[in-house]
């Protein structure tokens, strides 16, 4: 019998099929729907073995088609990967995060959000962020510049764990109350921004730039002036806000509109704009504002209920409605009455 009229049987995870002819199996094999962990049997393998060792088989692997290799990696140095930090949340609405450091890692934060920490770990203050420690004075001085267009300290600090053996604990903690959201930038292609105050912490080797809003109209009444926070890295980040935090996945050509204080973060490929609220009468006394925040898909946002901008205009409103810093003798009728001798 000819091997094109030969009647095989296919063993596929413990499970028979057949009888099939020779062109019957290549097709298969072709398809991808037979795989080399398969096993056959046949009139001239009266036998079950593996089908890759069958001479009518074999050539039909090397010639299924391959699928297409993935796309090039960008030109350029190839991007600095992050320490691989540990991490753990605590509290509710004024919450902290504590990172766990093997030896050798490190984290950076913001000048102001060291919490606690273990006795292993060294604290250095450096200019700039320190993911590119081989920069030299001037560049450093250039980033450390950046960090002072966002409102942020020249400085920057790192926590190293310098035990030769034991993991060490260094924790950071929230201005005030709301959430701090853990972010890894490898899902969001190495870039997030963020309005700039939201960053708090992160492991060594993030960057913490600044972004400049293309559009002027954004810039000018967008809440966030020209420039934003870029956080740049493969790695782990923290950025913190105020209130419920609701995060967002926008489809191609989704619009979101928000009050522009409400707005965290968002990926690159997102479309900010602002848009004007229409009507004179609204705009003057809705007490929302003159322009809406818009978001256009696709891509990721994160929102806040309560930006701090908010939360510190009520306190000063009511401060200011109670009198608080007064003397005894201004803002009321009955002046220091009752107050003292």
């Amino acid at each position: 019998m000819s091997t094109d009229a030969a009647v095989w049987y296919v063993g596929i995870h413990g499970q028979q099929q057949g009888p099939l002819g020779t062109q019957q199996i290549i097709d298969m094999i072709r398809a991808g729907t037979i795989t080399q962990t398969a096993y056959v049997y046949g009139q001239s393998n009266p036998s079950w073995v593996p089908i890759h060792a069958v001479p009518a088989f074999s050539g039909a692997f090397h010639a299924a088609p391959m699928p297409p290799p993935p796309p090039p990696p960008p030109a350029g140095p190839a991007p600095i990967v992050a320490d691989q930090i540990d991490f753990e949340m605590f509290g509710d609405e004024m919450q902290f995060v504590e990172i766990v450091l093997d030896p050798g890692e490190a984290a950076i934060a913001e000048a102001g959000a060291f919490f606690y920490m273990d006795p292993g770990i060294r604290m250095e203050t450096v200019m700039g962020d320190g993911s590119k420690p081989q920069q030299g004075f001037m560049d450093k001085l250039l980033q450390a510049g950046k960090r002072l267009l966002t409102g942020e300290s020249l400085f920057m600090t790192i926590f190293h764990n310098d035990h030769k053996t034991a993991r060490q604990k260094v924790s950071f903690a929230a201005p005030y109350p709301g959430k701090i959201i853990p972010v890894d930038l490898r899902q969001y292609n190495g870039t997030l921004i963020c309005q700039k105050d939201a960053f708090l912490c992160a492991a060594k080797g993030i960057s913490v730039g600044i972004a400049l809003q293309k559009k002027i109209g954004a810039g000018l009444f967008g809440g966030e002036g020209f420039i934003l926070q870029k956080l740049e890295g493969q790695g782990l980040a923290f950025i913190h806000a105020g209130g419920t935090i609701v995060a967002k996945e926008l489809a191609a050509g989704e619009m979101l509109r928000l009050d522009t204080g409400c707005l965290v973060a968002f990926e690159p490929k997102v479309n900010y704009d602002i848009q004007w609220v229409g009507g004179f009468k609204t705009a003057l006394f809705g007490g929302e504002g003159l322009f809406f925040a818009t978001l256009t898909g696709p891509g990721k946002v994160w929102l806040q209920s309560l930006p701090f901008s908010r939360l510190a205009g009520r306190i000063l409103a009511a401060a200011a409605a109670s009198g608080f810093g007064r003397g005894p003798d201004e803002g009321s009728a009955i002046g220091g009455v009752g107050l003292g001798s």
